[in-house]
């Protein structure tokens, strides 16, 4: 797949931008203040495969608590700050490696400098972050409503208070909870500026509805080459946005050591409760970290045939299943050890 060109900076141990990989990224939803709570999440969000996390800083003690939670994690931080600009100062002071905040919002163009400067300083990044919801009022009034033209032109305004500075290590997201209005922002600011993308829906919604509106959004862009990171943002756990980021990504070839889960939707020749089968092996699935791809399928009749391109697999029947390597028919296994023996046989392949 080809992929547009922007320029690359880093982000901690992170290459953002040109020729690397996308970047998944998620956002905290504790008090960062809350020492125990962030670390215990940003760790589970590791687990599952985050690379980059956006913490909210409301205030000086969240601004401050950056440096020790940094400690006790291995990817990199993001500062989301709005209008304050001295919590921008304590946040890099404190070790953060990427400031989300947007020049035109924080204040006189002293403070703005004051930022720039400490950034330059001490090599942070910056996201510049375009939200249809809340667009500038002289925006609104020009164009009537939100529109991609008016998300890049106020992303062009804070752009120009960056580079005006003499600071180019910037990334820019136009998100919206419009999904048609995300695809035709970010297409345009492909065309429009070299720097890196950082791709979401915002405000997508719970789970079934967040996961459609970001495959959606984000995927279109993604098939298109556009865009360097991305979020799904879910009104769920945080972790369950990584598994939606991880299973767009692997479907359009742009990332690899994900597994792929291939289930039957079931019909009335099924014989075992095979859809909590399929969850369970799903969940388990989520601690293997490499190119397997695993089928759950409903009956023996077609299920062999069906499963003939998964590397393992199984198939039920009144009671008992065949358990499926490669196509071929290893064995019958009892119904009630279909899924430990499943399990078993993953683990033997991952570790072999």
């Amino acid at each position: 797949m080809k992929r547009e060109q922007t320029r690359a900076f880093q982000v901690g141990n992170l290459t953002l931008g040109g020729n690397n990989h996308v970047i998944i990224q998620s956002m905290t939803n504790t008090r960062t203040k809350n020492i125990e709570a962030t670390v215990k999440q940003i760790q589970e969000l590791e687990d599952a495969g985050c690379e980059m996390v956006r913490m909210a800083v409301f205030d000086k003690e969240d601004a401050y608590a950056i440096a020790d939670i940094k400690k006790q994690v291995h990817i990199p931080l993001v500062a989301d700050i709005h209008f304050d600009y001295r919590l921008a100062l304590i946040a890099i002071e404190s070790g953060i490696d990427k400031i989300r905040i947007n020049p035109g919002n924080i204040g006189s163009i002293e403070k703005v400098k004051a930022v720039v400067e400490s950034c330059k300083e001490h090599h942070i990044p910056i996201r510049i972050g375009v939200n249809g919801g809340s667009l500038e009022k002289d925006i609104l009034e020009k164009y009537g409503r939100p529109t991609a033209e008016g998300m890049i032109e106020s992303a062009k305004k804070h752009i120009d208070i960056l580079e005006s500075l003499d600071f180019h290590d910037y990334c820019i997201s136009l998100k919206s909870s419009d999904t048609m209005l995300t695809i035709e922002a970010y297409t345009l600011a492909s065309e429009t500026f070299d720097c890196p993308l950082h791709l979401g829906v915002t405000e997508a919604g719970t789970k079934l509805g967040g996961t459609i509106k970001s495959s959606l959004g984000i995927g279109t862009l993604l098939y298109q080459g556009i865009g360097n990171t991305i979020r799904v943002s879910l009104s769920d756990h945080p972790v369950e946005e990584i598994k939606v980021a991880k299973t767009l990504l692997k479907e359009l070839g742009l990332i690899k050591n994900v597994p792929t889960l291939v289930s039957c939707p079931t019909c009335g020749r099924i014989q075992y409760d095979l859809i909590p089968v399929a969850k369970e092996i799903e969940d388990f699935l989520n601690n293997i970290h490499q190119d397997i791809t695993v089928a759950i399928m409903g009956c023996a009749v077609n299920g062999p045939g069906e499963a003939k391109n998964a590397d393992i697999g199984i198939a039920g029947g009144v009671k008992e299943g065949l358990l499926i390597k490669k196509g071929q028919i290893i064995k019958k296994v009892k119904q009630e050890d279909m899924v430990q023996t499943l399990k078993d046989e993953i683990l033997k392949m991952v570790n072999s």
